[in-house]
């Protein structure tokens, strides 16, 4: 075998560019490892593990780690490597001639901005967030891994600028119209959203608009927005912008499990517009329930959300019964519990499912401990894969979520994923999140999924609830 290994000092590109060279480089012939990433030291110790001889390097340098099995299969990868760098530096937009700019608040000035996207590494994000508050800018920060006395000092600093903080760990946001960060492509219309989430807002707005539902406004606030510790800083802030806004006549507030001192402070804001509340937690509504009550409160009928069951396979065939029911008899059905694999990339879907399976082992890979160096899980889809080809026996659910920013194909890798599972006797649950505009195409990932052999549903609650069955809950 032969190995290139290369440290960079001070050469930066984001984590998704760096996955997508990568994965780039390993489709070259004769390449079987290539890692492309800023060399922090889960990076480094990747390498390392994988037989590489990395050299001392720094968090702020470039690793290069490309294993081919010839000499010349190896120069052609280096050439390609040097190609996809090149293409991928930076994106037009400075006239030519003209230096970029070198901070965030001359580069709002440049072009006449109103609003500032950081995602840069989590500790150097504060400084970027900070600049562009001071210079009147709203800011949303789809960075994570930001301390939280940063993050709280963050927001009191806008409160007293008059502009609103998203973030940190903001995923999603439509502003205007415009999607940020992971986005799905939704109709306008009348809804807007506050969300402590961002897969739970995915999940509301594509249900709403699977029901000709639009939207006017998502702003995101961050995950630990509703924590006790924040206090709901940013959500107050951007419930009475909604408030204020004459396009918007409904608002959902979305959040994962908020602190209950917190949930009753922004529940009791004396707000015009009213307010259907998405907060998880024992005893409260799921995410669809919460969907439904919007519908509702528009005027609009509650629809059958569309769900693919998966094929049964003859072993599991018994007269009289079907679907979810013929697969829980032919293993005991309640009698007989099955182990239940939670593999999720959303955080606030990961604690719905768990909430409303009521057992099993969950894992939310979009956790900060798992993207610390790396690419979010929706769109580098490698700690998931290992994790379902390690499920030998049981259930497992998953979520698939679809829009700008995500994978653009994700049954490309799930789907062969899927079918090794179920032939291994495994019963596999997706949740696909996302709409029939997103570019990746709701029902034809939906429908490759469900040929993989996995029971596919729009719905992560009723994903949940088939899966509990399937585990004889």
């Amino acid at each position: 075998m032969n190995d290139l290994v290369e440290v960079r000092p001070g050469v930066y590109r984001d984590s998704v560019t760096l996955m997508r060279v990568s994965r780039a480089l390993t489709e070259r012939p004769g390449v079987s490892v290539a890692v492309v990433a800023m060399a922090t030291e889960l990076n480094v110790g990747l390498a390392r593990d994988l037989g590489f001889a990395v050299p001392p390097a720094t968090p702020g340098d470039l690793l290069v780690a490309v294993r081919a099995g010839s000499p010349a299969e190896l120069e052609d990868a280096s050439a390609e490597l040097e190609r996809q760098l090149a293409a991928r530096e930076q994106p037009g937009g400075t006239p030519r001639g003209e230096a970029p700019p070198r901070t965030t608040r001359s580069a709002a000035r440049a072009f006449e901005a109103s609003l500032v996207l950081v995602s840069v590494p989590g500790e150097h994000a504060f400084a970027e967030a900070l600049d562009a508050v001071e210079a009147g800018l709203s800011v949303m920060i789809f960075s994570d891994n930001v301390p939280v006395e940063q993050e709280i000092l963050l927001k009191d600093r806008a409160r007293a600028r008059g502009v609103l903080v998203m973030g940190p760990d903001c995923g999603t946001a439509v502003v205007g119209g415009a999607g940020l960060g992971f986005a799905n492509v939704l109709r306008p219309g009348n809804v807007g959203v506050v969300a402590a989430s961002g897969t739970g807002a995915q999940q509301v707005t594509s249900l709403l608009d699977l029901s000709d539902v639009g939207v006017s406004h998502v702003l995101g606030v961050g995950g630990r927005d509703l924590s006790a510790e924040v206090g709901g800083r940013s959500a107050m802030q951007a419930l009475r912008a909604l408030d204020d806004d004459p396009a918007t006549e409904l608002i959902v507030l979305v959040s994962k499990p908020p602190a209950p001192e917190v949930a009753r402070a922004v529940r009791d804001l004396d707000l015009a517009t009213p307010v259907v509340a998405a907060l998880l937690g024992p005893g409260q509504d799921d995410l669809t329930t919460a969907a439904e009550k919007v519908l509702r409160a528009l005027g609009h009928d509650v629809p059958e959300w569309p769900s693919w069951p998966a094929p049964v396979r003859q072993a599991d065939a018994t007269a009289g019964t079907s679907g979810a029911e013929r697969q829980a008899a032919s293993r005991g059905g309640a009698a007989d519990r099955r182990a239940l694999r939670g593999l999720y990339a959303g955080g606030t879907l990961c604690a719905e499912a768990a909430l409303v399976a009521g057992t099993g082992e969950f894992t939310d890979f979009g956790d900060d401990a798992y993207t610390r160096g790396r690419a979010h899980p929706m769109i580098d889809p490698a700690l998931r894969l290992e994790a379902l080809r390690g499920v030998a026996s049981g259930v497992v659910l998953m979520d698939v979520v679809l829009g700008h920013g995500a994978d653009p194909d994700p049954a490309a890798w799930l789907a062969p994923a899927i079918c090794d599972a179920v032939a291994r006797g495994v019963d596999v649950v997706v949740a696909v999140v996302g709409t029939d505009g997103d570019p990746q195409g709701l029902r034809a990932q939906a429908a490759r999924l469900n040929e993989a052999g996995a029971a596919v549903f729009t719905s992560n609650a009723a994903a949940a609830r088939h899966a509990r069955l399937l585990a004889g809950g």
